[in-house]
């Protein structure tokens, strides 16, 4: 299978032609089944994104833009004045679910802009624009993965040795499976292919990514169908492995950058950054700017997302593997501290420290 074959097999959240439902593929049950699911209620919509069934926060954003459009698509009143507030009650709501991933807040906070930005126009026609943004929303993320992933191919070109395969660690899914289409982190390699690199040319270390396993069930299934040399590795791996001398590079997602540059990702990352910085190794992140939330300081102001106890104790085991009442410490998500940040890739350029000038230099938040 080709590249683009398997991009077109794996493709995340689009809404049905008919535009009755949202039609997906359920990321928990990958490896094993490739399964396209349908979504339309407000209930459906907001467990598919809290029980991760849409995942990575640019997909999150494609998810909840196109779940708010297919919502408000149904309310019945005919002017704005009673529109707006149960448009309003549906994007709170959905907006409760997950509280990490800015793409969510802020795919929601478009849409809530293109409906105040119309309020003089007929219902029936802010419906319609809510749909057209939501499109807009999904292909400008496929545009700006391409241009993270073509950033990132630069990187792995200064890398490349005749005859050597190029080493890159990689943590969770920050793949196809987390965008429209590329993802971020795996961008680099996905344009590699398509620039004509044999999948030989490079050699992917994916950590499994305990407790929920992206980097086993979904990065890893991503790149070895592509045709890129994969490695799955344990977690507490990831150390033994940079210190053999097999990682020349590391590319991580993420789902919210504060605005001095530090990165909150999924758990586990920021332990791969640090060590990192000790063997040496250089450690980026592939950032979309809808991810930079410039209101957020320092990652300490970052909320992390705490999940139930069932996922470490007994998720993937025919028994339980804890003893019954333990109490089990679950956040999805750590917090890379700037300092450990090599560069931060962003569509509209690399960033590097101090990461808030970088930032201010190209734009962003603005």
């Amino acid at each position: 299978m080709t590249v683009e074959e398997f991009f077109d097999k794996v493709i995340t959240v689009r809404m049905k032609e008919d535009r009755s439902a949202l039609d997906i593929i359920d990321q928990t049950l990958l490896p094993g089944t490739i399964k396209r699911i349908r979504i339309s209620t407000k209930e459906e919509i907001w467990e598919a994104i809290k029980k991760l069934k849409v995942r990575g926060a640019p997909a999150i954003g494609a998810a909840a833009a196109y779940g708010i459009a297919l919502l408000s698509s149904r309310i019945t009143a005919d002017r704005y004045e009673t529109f707006y507030p149960e448009f309003k009650e549906l994007k709170d709501y959905l907006a409760s679910s997950r509280p990490t991933a800015v793409n969510l807040f802020w795919a929601l906070n478009r849409m809530d802009r293109t409906v105040a930005a119309n309020q003089e126009k007929d219902v029936a026609e802010i419906k319609e624009l809510l749909f057209q943004e939501a499109d807009a929303i999904r292909e400008e993320d496929v545009q700006i993965s391409r241009v993270i992933g073509e950033i990132g191919f630069g990187l792995l070109e200064e890398l490349k040795q005749e005859g050597k395969e190029i080493g890159i660690m990689t943590h969770c899914n920050a793949g196809t499976l987390a965008t429209a289409k590329y993802g971020t982190a795996t961008a680099p390699m996905y344009i590699a292919l398509e620039k004509g690199w044999p999948g030989t040319a490079m050699h992917v270390y994916c950590d499994e990514t305990r407790p929920l396993l992206q980097g086993a069930r979904l990065t890893s299934f991503e790149l070895y169908n592509a045709g890129i040399t994969t490695t799955l590795q344990c977690d507490n791996m990831a150390s033994i492995l940079m210190q053999s001398g097999k990682i020349d590079i590391i590319f991580v997602g993420c789902d919210r950058v504060a605005m001095n540059g530090d990165s909150a990702n999924k758990i586990g990352t920021s332990g791969v950054a640090i060590l990192a910085k000790h063997y040496g190794i250089p450690f980026y992140v592939c950032a979309p700017t809808s991810t930079i939330d410039m209101d957020t300081p320092t990652g300490k102001e970052i909320p992390i997302e705490m999940r139930s106890p069932d996922e470490v104790t007994q998720m993937w085991y025919k028994e339980r593997m804890a003893p019954e009442g333990i109490h089990v410490y679950n956040p999805a998500f750590d917090v890379t501290d700037h300092s450990l940040i090599t560069g931060i890739i962003t569509e509209k350029g690399m960033c590097h420290a101090p990461f808030d000038k970088a930032f201010e230099i190209l734009g962003i938040g603005k």
